[in-house]
């Protein structure tokens, strides 16, 4: 079974849905042997956050955000590099991204700032130089761009939208329980 998540580094929903999403995909090939595999993709939706109502979901998922803390930040250099990890295999670019949620939401790091993002890179198993040639040059924008087009395109409004088997969509931050009986649904009735 495959699933693309589309989500953004910036938004703690995309970082909650997809951390509630992995979790029951996890517990889905523990129950029936079937692997479910992840990949990541950029979008865009500037929207306010409630923090209260954020940080209150974080907690049901043993996340201790700091938003107060948080730097504005442009994704689209860490998105950059993501793409790049992609090419490294899913657990890679899962690692950087969970490492780049980290470094945003818990620990007020810029994540639109070169070292931040190689360092992180780095730690999640990429070569670091590697990773600072690639965020001096323009390589993947145009990858981002396209992801952030095709979000749009096919309607995802809410953060994180995950596409199952190309054609079902969850969106926006569902239950871990209700992500686990929505892949069981979908491994039940393929159309």
């Amino acid at each position: 079974m495959k699933a693309s998540v589309f989500c953004d580094v910036v938004d703690p929903w995309s970082y909650l849905g997809a951390t509630r999403f992995e979790r029951a995909a996890a517990m889905f090939t523990i129950l029936t042997g079937e692997v479910v595999e992840i990949a990541y993709r950029a979008a865009r939706i500037d929207s306010p956050v409630d923090e209260d109502r954020v940080i209150a979901a974080a907690r049901i998922s043993g996340i201790e955000l700091d938003l107060d803390d948080r730097v504005p930040a442009d994704s689209t250099d860490a998105w950059r590099l993501l793409t790049w990890a992609a090419e490294s295999g899913e657990v890679v670019q899962r690692d950087l991204l969970h490492q780049l949620w980290r470094a945003h939401l818990l620990e007020g790091a810029d994540v639109a700032d070169a070292m931040v993002l190689s360092s992180r890179a780095a730690l999640a198993g990429l070569p670091l130089g590697t990773a600072e040639a690639l965020l001096a040059s323009t390589d993947y924008a145009a990858d981002v761009d396209r992801q952030r087009a095709t979000a749009r395109e096919i309607g995802a409004h809410e953060l994180p939208f995950i596409v199952v088997e190309a054609d079902r969509t969850l969106s926006g931050l569902l239950s871990q329980d209700d992500y686990l009986q929505a892949i069981h649904q979908i491994h039940r009735d393929p159309r």
